[in-house]
């Protein structure tokens, strides 16, 4: 199950269908099942409050993701809480618009709930190929 939420702001996520579909096909490249994904739609001053409350990072971020997953597997279960203020701003700066943004940010979300991890830059290249790759699969889904 997929599931959308907001915390301290007003936000309408458009395309929820096929966006769920999207996600679970991503999954599904990687041999992984989605059983249970939260994504929360936050603002900047929400998501500090958690990057510092359950990190210990005092700085602003753009995605918070919470691995729940209570055994092993090829199982994707967790928390995704991302900031859109942060992404409105990224989406400015790295040209991509706001809704392309988010869907990258959403998807890197669930990549690291999956095998992907951004560490070094060798796991950012990966990481970044894979969102591509997803924004391609996106983009051929919608028509």
């Amino acid at each position: 199950m997929i599931l959308f939420f907001t915390e301290d702001i007003n936000f309408d996520l458009r395309d929820k269908n096929l966006i769920k579909r999207w996600l679970r096909a991503v999954a599904k490249q990687d041999g992984f099942k989605i059983t249970d994904l939260n994504y929360i739609f936050c603002s900047d001053r929400y998501l500090l409050d958690i990057n510092k409350q359950f990190l210990g990072h005092d700085y602003y971020t753009d995605i918070i993701t919470f691995d729940n997953k209570q055994e092993e597997g090829n199982i994707v279960c967790g928390d995704i809480f991302i900031s859109l203020d942060t992404v409105y701003i990224n989406g400015d700066i790295y040209r991509e618009g706001f809704q392309r943004e988010l869907m990258r940010v959403m998807v890197h979300g669930l990549l690291h709930l999956t095998v992907y991890d951004d560490v070094d830059e060798k796991s950012r290249a990966k990481m970044r190929a894979a969102e591509n790759r997803a924004l391609d699969l996106l983009a051929s889904m919608q028509g």
